[in-house]
């Protein structure tokens, strides 16, 4: 590992640590997570952790921080990356037997990586599709919309589906911070207000909105998120307002992970949540539909599995997301279930529909296109 992608721009916190007072701290501090140390490095604490439902600034941060990998002095930036991506975080800490070096964090390593960014155009790693909502929507329904597609932003648009603004996870923990400390100062108007999440997002979204286009290079788009401080671009067509995907610094990650090898290239985000499958048995099953199509060349797969609230019968009900980075086409399947390998099965279901849908609208217009020219020739 080139010790230079090591920072020392890092927050730390005891597991005890109020939630009231990580929020403080990330809203304050430049740092993109606070680490949770007892003794050794225990868990992590990110901006997301704090938008769950009815979380009392009293929690502690051993009820909220999510797990965090450890790197050793020898992992390459390729597996930095993926374990970024798998792992779901923007910070992993670098631990020996010596105790704690640092940590890389997601803007760390794509600062050492900027240059070799430049063959890479935005329509090669972008998340094409994204989830959306109308400027009139009301705060709790954009946290659970980020909660639940496990995503950082939302474009908002307005009736027509032009582009407003963008709602992001670090606007929400600031307004939430804002709000707390209102309230704990009091209402000097007098009058009741509303709850925080009744009010609509256009009180909170950053406007305008940031965007970049598909054909401008990642290097070009990555920069503008370090000049702006933003984690990610809302991408639209050239000269219009009309979103048509998300760029975000963890797509960038993503595809530094991409590998020249005759083997699917798989990422699973959450893996630990399978009970019965393993990483050999999703690749099969994702090669057997794409096999399907044997045009389609898939670059890379990414399994994402996150967990909700709900249960029945000591299963969880998870949300699953598998999406295929080809040379033609984005494709993906999303199903949700109880039991990551149920949410597996039924987004494996919908990814065949996509595939075999893609398949039939290019036998089509191939059909078309073999009639014109024969019609040229007459």
């Amino acid at each position: 590992m080139d010790r230079a992608i090591l920072t020392q721009d890092y927050e730390t916190a005891t597991p005890e640590t109020r939630a009231g007072k990580l929020r403080s701290t990330l809203e304050e501090s430049s740092t993109e997570a606070v680490l949770v140390v007892d003794d050794e490095v225990v868990g992590a604490v990110l901006a997301r952790d704090l938008l769950r439902s009815r979380l009392s600034d009293d929690a502690q941060a051993q009820a909220v921080m999510g797990t965090v990998p450890q790197l050793d002095p020898e992992t390459s930036v390729r597996e930095i990356a993926r374990v970024l991506v798998e792992n779901d975080t923007t910070v992993a800490p670098l631990v020996d037997e010596e105790g704690l070096h640092g940590v890389v964090t997601r803007d760390s390593l794509l600062e050492d990586v900027g240059a070799d960014l430049s063959t890479l155009d935005v329509a090669d790693v972008y998340t094409a599709d994204p989830v959306t909502v109308e400027r009139k929507a009301k705060m709790g329904e954009v946290v659970n919309e980020l909660r639940e597609n496990g995503i950082s932003r939302l474009p908002v648009v307005d009736d027509e589906d032009g582009l407003v603004g963008v709602a992001t996870t670090d606007d929400l923990v600031e307004f939430v911070v804002r709000g707390t400390d209102t309230a704990d100062r009091g209402d000097r108007g007098g009058g009741e207000k509303p709850h925080l999440t009744d009010l609509p997002v256009e009180n909170v979204m950053s406007r305008p909105a940031e965007t970049t286009t598909p054909d401008e290079s990642v290097q070009s788009a990555v920069e503008t998120m370090f000049e702006k401080n933003y984690d990610g671009l809302v991408v639209v067509e050239d000269g219009t307002d009309d979103p048509v995907g998300v760029l975000t610094k963890t797509d960038v990650l993503r595809a530094l992970t991409y590998t020249e090898t005759p083997e699917l290239d798989l990422q699973v985000t959450n893996p630990e949540y399978l009970r019965s499958t393993d990483r050999a048995e999703i690749t099969e099953q994702i090669e057997e539909i794409t096999e399907k199509y044997q045009e389609l060349d898939v670059i890379n797969a990414h399994v994402t599995l996150q967990k909700h609230d709900e249960s029945h019968r000591g299963q969880s009900l998870m949300r699953c997301q598998i999406r295929l980075f080809t040379d033609k086409d984005q494709l993906a399947g999303t199903g949700e279930g109880y039991g990551a390998e149920d949410a597996f099965s039924i987004a494996l279901e919908k990814l065949e529909q996509n595939v075999l849908e893609l398949k039939g609208k290019r036998s089509e217009t191939e059909e078309r296109e073999a009639v014109l020219r024969k019609l040229h020739d007459i």
